[in-house]
């Protein structure tokens, strides 16, 4: 067990990173969060953006989550209570989404702890025991007595190669699905009641985001491709991309696809969007103090991310508080 006010690095400040730090920081140890992104998401960001019509918001990664394991259950009643979350029962009986938009837990875990946003992790480094992280700008952060790398497995891999043989390995057999997503707003309602609409190939899923609890008004959409017509157009340019969707979304809606045209229009790859289910749960090596958690872990779910982290934490000396969840 890793004794409290030990000096923790974590790169990746999504679902499971931000778990195992406000865990840790609760358990007393100092930790630092080292992220790329702009602000709180990874695959659960929401994205907003001016169009023609004003300010729109596109939940464009995880478009909701599903609550089974007793512990995550009450987190969540705590993110309800504290109005972060609702249930969407139109995705199903367990489903729920973040409001007002998918990042919001994670946007008031973020301050909860100390996170560097815009930080571009190129490798970290041990010296005489201690740990040290450095940036793409040439800038090194440190020392830490332990560190934690929470960032999709092919990511992972690489960081964790010239440290930890077998914990890279078990991040390089954990290969990502591909998905392209597009985002698009309307100035008029589409010609289809339903909130979510599931076909095959260019659009596997789609759902009116406008739709969801917390959400404002508009007429907004996310589409979200299968893996293997991601993987078949993954270099593609965006706008192709967007163009594809677009077409696939007004042809599943309107016959002959003679629909409104989107007053916006944009697409985004992740290149690193489904993994495949494990029963790992995190990783964690004493000697180096070195540790890893994610979904590739444990499985492709936004509270399988989160049990991950959770269980890190445990693993490496986070001490349950009374009436914590």
């Amino acid at each position: 067990m890793t004794h409290a006010g030990t000096r923790i690095g974590i790169v990746g400040a999504g679902m499971a990173g931000l778990a195992c730090a406000t865990r840790l920081v609760e358990a007393g140890h100092a930790v630092t969060l080292f992220d790329k992104g702009r602000g709180a998401g990874g695959r659960m960001s929401t994205r907003r953006v001016e169009t023609p019509l004003g300010e729109v918001a596109f939940d464009h990664g995880a478009q909701y989550f599903t609550v089974r394991d007793p512990g995550f259950a009450a987190q969540v009643a705590h993110w309800q209570v504290a109005g972060l979350v609702a249930p969407w029962p139109a995705a199903g009986a367990d489903a729920w989404v973040g409001v007002p938009g998918m990042n919001a837990p994670l946007a008031a875990m973020a301050r909860q702890v100390d996170v560097r946003f815009g930080s571009h992790v190129m490798g970290i480094l041990r010296q005489v025991g201690q740990w040290w992280i450095a940036l793409d700008d040439g800038a090194r952060h440190g020392p830490f007595d332990a560190l934690i790398v929470a960032v999709p497995a092919e990511q992972a891999a690489a960081l964790l190669g010239l440290h930890d043989l077998a914990m890279a390995s078990g991040a390089v057999a954990a290969r990502s699905q591909p998905c392209w997503t597009a985002m698009m707003a309307f100035d008029q309602p589409l010609p289809s009641a339903a909130p979510i609409i599931q076909a095959q190939d260019a659009l596997q899923w789609a759902a009116r985001n406008s739709a969801k609890p917390g959400r404002g008004a508009g007429e907004t959409w996310v589409v979200q491709a299968s893996p293997a017509w991601s993987v078949r157009h993954l270099e593609d340019a965006a706008a192709d991309v967007a163009q594809a969707l677009a077409a696939a979304l007004l042809t599943a809606v309107v016959p002959g696809g003679a629909g409104p045209r989107p007053t916006y229009l944009a697409a985004h790859r992740w290149r690193y969007a489904r993994v495949p289910r494990s029963d790992r749960t995190c990783a964690w090596n004493a000697a180096l103090q070195l540790g890893a958690c994610g979904d590739w872990l444990l499985g492709p779910r936004v509270e399988q991310a989160w049990l991950s982290g959770i269980a890190l934490a445990r693993t490496i000396g986070y001490q349950q508080p009374v009436g914590a969840p």
